[in-house]
């Protein structure tokens, strides 16, 4: 299997779903077909049965490939020549079986089962183009096996069926043809409705043939195989050593992975053999799986820590991380579509599991093995935990850096635990800052009367961080548009005066930074976010409110309906991308492009004069990961329902930052461009002596756009036409224009609330 892998790697590039799959199908292949050599008392596979095995390395290639297919380039020529060699193979293995006369129900139930995983795989590769309904025909099997753990006489052994072999085979070459998309489509969908009748009424056939069977005794099962008179194949020891070895060496993935950290010695696992060497057979085997239970779990964390620290700039939080994962699918559908990010998901799922209990088998296996050869293993343990407590002591490393005396998984089972036992903690600490508002108890018309008859936008521009406006290949251009919309504004009357704030996230969980400047306090983790709306904590919008404002929130990425809005926040309405009327295309993840955003909340909440005065949060998401080429600008009277924008930007695609991240910073840079050239344009069309508008950024974009010392501060302006707004907040010693200078001051972004209701509490 991992021959067949390099090989496809060196052809096409096989990504990690590609590598991930075609390697756990391979285990999978072994661990099975050792398990079935031991229950048939097999000495190995016969000719025939390498034939077979070589069919299904194949298929397991063909699902490397179609995985691939899901989130990366589709290879179908190299899918159809695989099964076609694969089906040709398949008509060679029976003959040569009747030829060498080693026919077995071994090697009938191999072929079979291999038949019924080629034709699988094929089917979810070709589902997304002849429809959803063909997985019916890789199920059918699965689940007829799966109803047969229930129902016992479907178990019993079918006499061979000439027709039920022809039937498997047209489903291959069916679905062969369908991957090849040399035949019309709804030819091909033809055919693969009559193929899929076919395999139901062959289905049936058996169970009927069954059916009548059902009544008379089951053939007794075979007699067990006596202790100790078979042995495994030696690669099954190897595997589950060599994988569990890895699990327990591997260092933190994202410094980087190198075939020396292998040389690392694990003494979790000199731990796990030794006590072995001395616990009787049932307290070692629950043991032994109890341990490579928790060593696959820390395998997955120790990757999820790796995946947060690359996108998030944190490690993973097991208090209260969980819910990114939904939140990861749905940005992940951006990329690839809804059902691709869910198959995905599934397949990671799968693949945890898979983990952990592969890990659990690897443990109890080896445990095994080291009690079976106590002496050897004895010298073993000694030996290898001798030279870890040398490089212990001596320090030594492997060439990536890496300590050879090597105790991460025992770490990081230590930090887990601390960081939960931290994570409690802060939760107790967390609500008295909760409970601890000064501004709770003042009264309503005391709030904001220095913004009395002024509307307040507050506009989150999302991914805009300092890496925008200072040192980074895309900021030059950032940097113009800056300067060139300070000019504009002071020429339209404007006053503005930028800083900079230290936002509480990175590169994502743009609701962190909003629950931070709403709530005055500093909201970094999901745990905490999820403490803070089951509060009655004082937001900005909610103190809008009391004081006499009409508060609405304008979010036009959200397509659920969003109850904290006005259970915690105290919006008077929500709106989004399903009631703001937007008929136009979407831009990446920006289902509203961000000037549609700004018209539409001036023809619903800013026209009119007999209204109260408006606070709003908006957020332009039209920076948001993945990005895509900006819509261009059009005259705002132009705008109507957005479907002016409709074929304005042809390569509206996303862009994969990780493979092109050159191409990632210019698509951010050009997006944060876009959404000030939107604003100021907006402030220019629009002029109104009585608004306010306080702009900022959530967060960095992702280290692949920002690099790895980006830092969270994120810039914030206010603009406003009146001076007594600027002169209350001169004490804030920020500068004039857009564009905030290197030095500008900087603060945690959880003291804007107090800053701003201080500074224009005063009437």
């Amino acid at each position: 299997m991992p021959a067949l892998l390099v090989t496809l790697d060196v052809a096409v590039g096989l990504g990690p779903p590609g590598w991930a799959i075609g390697l756990l199908g391979g285990a999978v292949l072994a661990a099975l077909l050792d398990g079935a050599l031991v229950r048939h008392r097999a000495g190995g596979l016969g000719p025939a049965g390498r034939i077979t095995a070589t069919r299904a390395v194949l298929a397991c290639g063909v699902a490397a490939l179609t995985a691939e297919s899901y989130v990366a380039d589709d290879h179908a020529a190299l899918i159809v020549a695989l099964a076609t060699v694969g089906l040709v193979l398949d008509a060679v293995d029976g003959r040569v079986a009747r030829r060498t006369r080693t026919e077995s129900a071994l090697g009938g139930r191999f072929d079979m089962e291999v038949d019924a995983f080629l034709i699988a795989v094929l089917s979810v590769y070709v589902a997304p183009a002849a429809g959803w309904w063909v997985l019916a025909i890789g199920a059918i099997r699965y689940a007829y096996v799966a109803v047969s753990w229930v129902v016992r006489w479907l178990r019993r052994p079918l006499p061979p069926r000439y027709s039920a072999k022809v039937v498997a085979a047209l489903q291959g070459i069916v679905l062969t043809v369908a991957a090849s998309a040399l035949v019309p489509l709804v030819v091909t969908q033809a055919v693969l409705v009559v193929a899929l009748g076919l395999l139901v009424e062959s289905f049936a056939r058996d169970v009927r043939t069954l059916w009548r069977e059902r009544v008379e005794p089951l053939p007794p099962p075979p007699d067990p195989a006596p202790v100790g008179s078979l042995v495994r194949p030696a690669v099954v020891t190897a595997a589950a050593f060599v994988g569990l070895w890895v699990a327990l060496a591997l260092p933190n993935p994202a410094t980087g992975l190198t075939p020396a950290d292998l040389l690392r010695i694990p003494l979790e696992g000199l731990v796990l053999v030794a006590v072995a060497l001395v616990l009787p057979h049932r307290p070692r085997f629950w043991a032994a799986v109890g341990f490579g239970a928790v060593a696959g779990a820390l395998l997955v964390l120790r990757v999820v820590n790796a995946g947060f620290d690359l996108v998030l700039d944190r490690p993973f939080d097991p208090l209260g991380d969980w819910g990114y994962f939904a939140s990861g699918v749905d940005v992940l559908g951006d990329s690839i579509g809804d059902l691709a990010a869910r198959l995905a998901a599934v397949g990671v799922v799968v693949l945890i599991a898979v983990v952990i209990v592969g890990l659990a088998g690897a443990a109890a296996r080896v445990v095994r093995v080291a009690a079976d050869h106590r002496p050897r293993a004895t010298r073993g343990v000694v030996a290898l935990g001798t030279a870890w407590a040398v490089c212990a002591i001596a320090g030594i490393h492997v060439a990536g850096g890496a300590p050879v005396a090597a105790a991460g998984a025992a770490g990081l089972a230590v930090d887990t635990v601390d960081q939960v036992r931290a994570g409690l903690a802060d939760s107790d600490d967390f609500a008295e800052e909760i409970e601890a508002d000064p501004f709770a108890d003042v009264p309503d018309d005391q709030l904001l009367r220095g913004l009395r008859g002024k509307d307040v936008l507050l506009v989150f521009v999302e991914s805009y961080g300092r890496s925008a406006t200072r040192g980074s290949s895309y900021s030059p251009g950032v940097e113009e548009v800056l300067v060139d919309g300070t000019r504009r504004l002071t020429e339209a009357g404007y006053l503005t005066r930028s800083g900079y704030l230290t936002s509480p996230t990175f590169g994502a969980a743009s609701w962190l930074a909003h629950a931070t400047t709403q709530s005055g306090l500093w909201v970094d983790s999901e745990r905490r976010y999820g403490q803070l709306l089951d509060s009655d904590r004082l937001t900005l919008a909610r103190a809008f409110g009391r004081a006499g404002w009409r508060t609405v929130f304008d979010v036009p990425a959200n397509t659920e309906d969003w109850p904290e809005g006005e259970a915690f926040y105290g919006f008077d309405h929500i709106y989004d991308s399903r009631n703001v009327g937007y008929a136009g295309p979407e831009f990446g993840y920006a289902l509203v492009p961000d000037q549609y955003t700004l018209e539409h909340l001036r023809r619903e909440e800013l026209t009119g004069g007999d209204r109260p005065p408006l606070f709003a949060e908006v957020d332009l998401v039209s920076s948001h990961h993945p990005w895509t080429p900006p819509p261009p600008l059009v005259a705002w009277d132009e705008v109507g329902d957005g479907s002016v924008f409709e074929g304005t930007t042809e390569d509206a695609e996303p862009v994969d930052q990780e493979a092109d991240p050159a191409k990632a910073q210019q698509l951010y840079g050009r997006s944060i461009e876009y959404s000030w050239e939107t604003l100021v344009s907006f402030l220019e069309t629009y002029p109104d002596p009585d608004r306010v508008v306080v702009v900022l950024g959530d967060h960095e974009p992702w280290s692949f756009v920002s690099g790895d010392d980006a830092g969270r501060d994120v810039p914030i302006t206010v603009i406003a036409q009146d001076g007594d707004v600027v002169r209350r907040t001169a004490d804030w010693q920020w500068s004039p224009g857009l564009l905030p200078p290197a030095d500008a001051p900087v603060w945690p972004m959880s003291e804007l609330r107090d800053r701003l209701l201080t500074a224009f509490a005063g009437g």
